[in-house]
């Protein structure tokens, strides 16, 4: 690991690995700000050096456009929800720090989080759904797919016509549902291999964590934190921490349970590549009963398509293009917006042209692309 000196470390610096302390504190995790209070921790300490394997990030993870966000980031309003999702990331990955470090959360830390983002997810829901598609190039951070469980999870909630306190309530848990992470051992949350069935029992415990920091430390709602609790059970009943199955289990669990593995899914892991969103929601759909409530599923499908928002494919006719908006009811004729055309032709930003394969009769997907298949072809 790097050695750097304390001196040389500002308030809002962050880094794509983990700042250690005598290489096995965690000062702060990869892609979360170090705040002025870190600083004094170190300075009270006597710290005068810290180790990461990882490099320093540009501006700040807020501050930060991607250019895999570029062709999406059209307009003012674009540039606000933008902002706002990194915002909600940034935030959210505090507030998980502060929960590491044993420090006080005020509710309306959260709270701000959820009151942000759920007026956005209601009038723009499409957009901050094709943000979670393509988070892999801002980071691999909880925060951040926390933050991208909460708008997908929104999204099939809004669908389903929820009641306004039970959305809230959905919301929160959608946020905080893994927040017992941070009482996981580091090695375990960061090793490359395999997990062995010891370490996994460990990990498992991770959902009685969240439930007892949601209830006990933080103060919401009991169904807030059974929804958090019961996010690993499945509807065949072997699931956990309590072996419950159907409708027994809580509507809000079931919800966040589809969100959470699709999410797993297409991120990158230590120990794995992510699966490009097609092929992760075929092998969702191929679920038969086993875990997910088949119901949740469609409403599911129906709020991200078959081919999910801002996935990448390949037409028949050899055009490239992006996915930037479903028809709810035929998921495979989404709406693209091309980005390398038959003869290879590249467009810049958002300046290719769309279509939309409902009114296109003679075009169909042939196959999803993984992006890196293209790589110095498009963005």
């Amino acid at each position: 690991m790097k050695a750097i000196r304390v001196d040389e470390l500002r308030e809002g610096m962050a880094f794509s690995k983990p700042v250690y302390v005598d290489g096995e504190t965690i000062l702060v995790p990869a892609n979360v700000h170090i705040r002025e209070k870190d600083l004094e921790r170190l300075s009270k300490w006597g710290v005068e050096v810290v180790e990461t394997e990882g490099k320093p990030l540009p501006d700040g993870l807020s501050r930060k456009e991607p250019e895999v966000y570029r062709e999406i980031i059209e307009s003012k309003k674009d540039r606000e929800l933008f902002t706002l999702y990194l915002r909600s990331v940034d935030g959210l990955g505090k507030i998980f720090q502060d929960v590491h470090d044993g420090i006080k959360v005020e509710l309306d830390q959260i709270d701000t989080i959820v009151n942000a983002l759920f007026p956005a997810i209601r009038e723009n829901g499409d957009i901050l759904v094709s943000y979670t598609m393509r988070s892999a190039a801002i980071a691999n951070s909880l925060a951040l797919s926390s933050v991208n469980i909460m708008i997908v999870s929104m999204m099939i909630a809004l669908n389903m016509k929820l009641p306004s306190h039970r959305l809230i309530q959905l919301a929160i848990a959608a946020l905080l549902h893994d927040i017992g992470m941070m009482r996981i051992p580091e090695e375990i949350l960061s090793k490359k291999e395999q997990l062995s069935p010891k370490e996994l029992q460990t990990m498992a415990t991770h959902t009685i964590q969240s439930y007892e920091i949601i209830t006990r430390e933080l103060k919401y709602p009991e169904a807030v934190a059974l929804a958090a609790l019961h996010h690993h059970e499945r509807w065949d009943g072997r699931g956990y921490p309590k072996k419950l199955s159907g409708k027994g289990i809580p509507l809000a669990s079931r919800i966040i349970s589809v969100v959470d593995a699709f999410e797993a899914m297409v991120k990158d892991r230590p120990y794995r590549n992510s699966m490009i969103g097609y092929t992760a929601m075929r092998q969702i759909l191929n679920d038969n009963s086993r875990r997910f409530d088949s119901e949740i599923l469609k409403i599911f499908i129906k709020s991200m398509g078959i081919y999910p928002l801002g996935s990448m494919v390949i037409l028949n006719s050899g055009d490239i293009g992006r996915v930037i908006r479903i028809h709810q009811d035929a998921p495979l004729r989404p709406v693209l917006r091309i980005i390398v055309d038959k003869i290879g032709r590249k467009f810049k930003a958002a300046r290719g042209p769309e279509i939309d394969l409902l009114e296109e009769k003679s075009l169909f997907i042939a196959r999803a692309l993984n992006p890196k298949e293209i790589t110095g072809k498009s963005e």
